[in-house]
């Protein structure tokens, strides 16, 4: 498919998301400027972000809003990040004991100027929300160069959940995520499980970039091999012209075949479909697991 012709192509009906406008999610958003914090909702342009916001729930990012790296298929900016805000941690806190959450997602953008990739800030952050609210607390983290003693400050914080994505499949890595490595965010995941096989992995993929069936199911047993509990499966959708173009719409039966197949591997959940994102019903997705064993 050329550029053009990727462009021109028109997104299929169920892709085609009625969203309410107006005041729904407007106390969200002006709690959130009012404490000078950041969300991956409306940085990586989600799709679903006037949803969560009507519904009262945000994914938290920190570390700042500039990005060390520049995956191919991401909207976050990418360049010289700005120095860490110490007291960050504190205003998320602040924001999820004000919005009365019972699920908090905390994410950030990669930060491979800083020694430890900023996962003392991540541990930070969790302590900080602990001390303010009984919610459980689920970090999206970027793989910290597969660092193992930056990987164990997160842990020791004791995240109930702990999201490292893998967003594609093997071979796919040179061209959406250049500058990271699959085998090591498979490392990651492993490692959390082996120090604490308490708190549940989650990870997750886009399809629609060219993968095939074959690669998707393989990654998946990839997964589940590295411990990993929870997955998730969305549609890749470009952000700009600029970034990856649509390979395919993957149609809601492949989807949900995706999760059922998922399933029967031996995950304890899993959320397939067009709009899924990797925090998109955390909470729900959370709660039809917590009473399951865990892997590992």
């Amino acid at each position: 498919m050329s550029e053009s012709e990727g462009q021109r192509k028109p997104f299929p009906e169920w892709l085609k998301k009625r969203v309410r406008v107006g005041n729904l999610g407007k106390p969200v958003r002006e709690l959130l400027d009012s404490l000078h914090l950041d969300t991956v909702c409306r940085r990586a342009k989600c799709p679903n972000q006037c949803e969560c916001f009507a519904k009262g729930t945000a994914t938290f990012m920190i570390l700042g809003s500039v990005c060390s790296r520049s995956c191919r298929f991401c909207a976050v900016g990418s360049g010289d990040p700005s120095p860490l805000e110490e007291d960050e941690p504190d205003r998320v806190a602040e924001a999820s004991a004000r919005m009365g959450l019972k699920h908090v997602v905390i994410t950030s953008v990669t930060r491979d100027d800083l020694p430890d990739g900023g996962a003392r800030h991540f541990a930070r952050t969790i302590s900080a929300v602990r001390r303010r609210c009984q919610a459980v607390i689920e970090v999206l983290t970027p793989d910290f160069r597969g660092d193992e003693p930056a990987l164990d400050a997160v842990v020791a914080a004791r995240p109930d959940i702990f999201n490292h994505n893998i967003e594609t499949i093997r071979r796919l890595y040179p061209r959406v995520r250049p500058q990271a490595n699959y085998e090591q965010s498979l490392r990651v995941l492993e490692h959390v499980k082996k120090a604490d096989p308490g708190i549940y992995a989650k990870s997750g993929m886009m399809v629609g970039l060219g993968e095939t069936n074959d690669e998707v199911l393989a990654a998946c047993a990839d997964l589940l091999a590295a411990g990993c509990d929870i997955l998730t499966v969305g549609q890749y959708l470009r952000p700009t012209p600029e970034h990856l173009q649509i390979e395919r719409f993957v149609t809601p039966e492949e989807f949900e075949d995706y999760r059922r197949r998922a399933l029967e591997m031996g995950f304890l959940a899993a959320a397939s479909g067009p709009f899924v994102r990797s925090s998109y019903n955390a909470r729900e997705v959370f709660d039809a697991v917590a009473q399951r064993p865990r892997n590992g």
